[in-house]
């Protein structure tokens, strides 16, 4: 065995732990690395194309890109990393007990292509770094045909080629061949620097040429940070909720102004199970909630791309309107299973696509205007177009609401009248209603106005529990759903009401433990599935927000403090946490867990205002000029 091979058989295996990623992206695709700089999951050109790095859900023969520093003698390597201020610029620094060395890491924004660089920069003494670079097409099953060329101006490169998809790696040292994968080892000295840049390509074009590193790091750091300099949220939790808008603005796709759930597909809600799913698209309620975080603090221009990117998608009759779409608007997700992937930490199937594409939602549509609502009163102006779109939404719904649905958690178990969805018509309706009291749009106001009362009198009928003092999951049920605790957010009763009150009291006697809070109890057998999962982050925040809203605010704030402290070391959350083996599970960003933070920050300052702090608040900084940003297309518009 050579010492390049025995140094990377002494190296972890892939996958880490889930919380032990990091992201980079472009606002076109996102890179997952692990703390040890081995990149295992990257689609290129876009978010929800195939990956040829696929070490995440297998193996190191799935494909990744290690570039990391180690210790010849066995010795400790301390590893410390950060973004560069709000950014998606990576710096990790490796301390080893010959040196120390810094790895930066970004996906360039303003280039257009699509790039990843990674800059080796040598601080003291000297430090050994090792290279593998393993490319998998087909999601880790493919390898490609692999050789040396020439890059304009004479470099050598390698050049990865399988179909219509090339790889370039710019770089010296190049990695070498060594069966079917290129590894090398080399020593970075202190003032040694070392840029390698990994290409997507078509493979018709020529070898791409170098990029200007300096130049793109540069632009790349500035354009994050000027983006989130416009937010408007001033209270203590200010890194967190600026790290999570971000992250929210990560994964809305630069070109279409679609919003994905999240970058990773099939990272299992349970270790071992089967609940494992892929998150890489755009679900309308996930993307609506996206959208009104971002109105709620000031983001307006988000709103008008996503509207546009909405009635792309829907367009045509609507009860053909599906409850998630490819971030290009695309209608066809068919969900099938990679038999050739180990799934993380052996959790199968590894599913690629999402069937719950061909369910039946109820409350999707109950987002999405309520998402538009907030828009308009936010300032953006109602297009002709989109308010006809919206008032096809409102008759479809008018049409539907009395039938059952696979509910918000996308059931794969029978339909149900779920409480939550009936609430969630309600709010369509309601939207609909104030649009035309209040904006002065048309529509069949008296007609709406009857339908909103009937939806109301039908959930209190059959949806409230007058033995449990709370409303359930589905008509007849005899126990919760977290998701009953948006009924606090969208005013379907008053705040002080007794009937919340008791729910929100119910939901954190069955399904919570503490700030923990699962999303149903799995044993009921209600969605179809076997195994189990752990709290859900999302409803977490939503149990914050509620008791922000309800007026406990100091029992909201001891919950806040709890769930900022499992956000990992650069600030992201995955859709699920295991408070007992303190670890991350499911898919990792996960839109609906930063959203989630980012609207109970808000309610607990709203809160605060309202009733007094609960506990010493943070040094507020100066307010931000909500129009100083610089992301392409994305200015403020002068009233924002």
């Amino acid at each position: 065995m050579t010492t390049t091979a025995r140094l990377l058989a002494e190296l972890p295996s892939p996958p880490s732990l889930i919380e032990d990623y990091a992201v980079l992206g472009d606002a076109h695709s996102i890179a997952v690395v692990s703390r040890r700089g081995s990149i295992d999951w990257l689609c290129l050109p876009g978010l929800d194309s195939e990956a040829f790095f696929a070490a995440l859900l297998g193996t190191a023969e799935n494909g990744r890109w290690l570039l990391t520093a180690v210790s010849e003698d066995g010795g400790e390597v301390q590893v410390e990393r950060r973004y560069d201020g709000d950014s998606f610029e990576l710096e990790t620094t490796y301390t080893t007990p010959t040196g120390a060395a810094r790895v930066t890491e970004a996906m360039p924004v303003e280039s257009g292509r699509h790039d990843v660089i990674r800059r080796v920069e040598g601080l003291h003494g000297s430090v050994t770094f090792v290279h593998e670079w393993i490319v998998r097409w087909d999601y880790g099953k493919t390898r490609p045909w692999i050789y040396r060329a020439s890059a304009p101006g004479g470099a050598e490169v390698l050049r990865a080629i399988s179909g219509p998809d090339s790889l370039t790696l710019h770089g010296s040292p190049l990695p070498t061949a060594e069966d079917g994968r290129h590894q090398d080892r080399f020593e970075v000295a202190a003032g040694d620097r070392h840029d390698f840049v990994l290409t997507w390509s078509p493979s018709w074009e020529p070898v791409p040429a170098q990029l200007d590193v300096d130049a793109e790091l540069i632009a790349a750091k500035e354009r994050w940070a000027s983006w989130a300099r416009a937010n408007t949220y001033q209270g203590r939790y200010r890194e967190a909720v600026v790290r999570s808008l971000l992250v929210l603005r990560l994964l809305t796709q630069e070109l279409t102004g679609g919003i994905a759930a999240a970058a990773t597909a099939s990272l299992p809600e349970h270790i071992g199970g089967e609940r494992n799913w892929d998150y890489r698209y755009c679900w309308l309620r996930d993307a609506a909630l996206t959208l009104e975080a971002l109105l709620e603090l000031g983001y307006r221009d988000e709103a008008e791309k996503w509207r546009a990117w909405l009635m792309r998608a829907v367009a045509g009759d609507p009860e053909n309107v599906q409850i998630m779409y490819r971030l290009d608007g695309g209608r066809e997700l068919p969900e099938h299973e990679l038999d050739h992937l180990d799934g993380y930490e052996g959790s199968r199937p590894v599913r690629i696509g999402n069937g719950a594409v061909d369910q039946h939602q109820n409350d999707v549509m109950g987002e999405v205007m309520l998402a538009l609502d907030l828009a308009r009163r936010s300032g953006l102006t109602e297009s002709t177009q989109a308010w006809r779109m919206q008032q096809r939404l409102v008759e479809e719904v008018t049409r539907r609401w009395r039938e059952p649905d696979q509910g918000i958690w996308e059931m794969r178990g029978p339909a149900r009248h779920f409480v939550h969805s009936k609430v969630m018509c309600w709010a369509v309706m309601d939207c609909a209603v104030r649009a035309v009291e209040e904006q002065g749009l048309d529509g069949p106001v008296d007609r709406w106005r009857d339908v909103r009362e009937e939806i109301r009198a039908d959930v209190l009928e059959h949806g409230y529990n007058t033995e449990l003092g709370s409303f359930v999951q589905y008509y007849g049920a005899d126990h919760t759903d977290a998701s009953l605790l948006q009924m606090v957010q969208i005013g379907f009763l008053p705040a002080d009401d007794e009937r919340l009150g008791g729910t929100v009291a119910r939901v954190r006697e069955e399904l919570a433990d503490g700030p923990w809070v699962y999303r149903y109890r799995t044993e009921t057998g209600v969605d179809g599935l076997t195994g189990e999962e752990h709290p859900f982050l999302a409803c977490c925040y939503w149990l914050v927000d509620a008791l922000a809203r309800i007026g406990e605010v100091a029992t909201a704030r001891d919950h806040m403090e709890e769930l900022m402290s499992i956000m990992n070391d650069v600030g992201l959350l995955s859709e699920e946490y295991d408070p007992h083996a303190q670890r991350f599970t499911g898919n990792l960003p996960q839109a609906f867990s930063h959203l989630t933070l980012v609207r109970a920050a808000h309610a607990l300052r709203v809160a605060d205002e309202k009733h007094g702090p609960t506990g010493a608040e943070a040094e507020v900084e100066e307010p931000i000029d909500p129009t100083q940003t610089a992301f392409a297309d994305d200015e403020r518009s002068s009233d924002a």
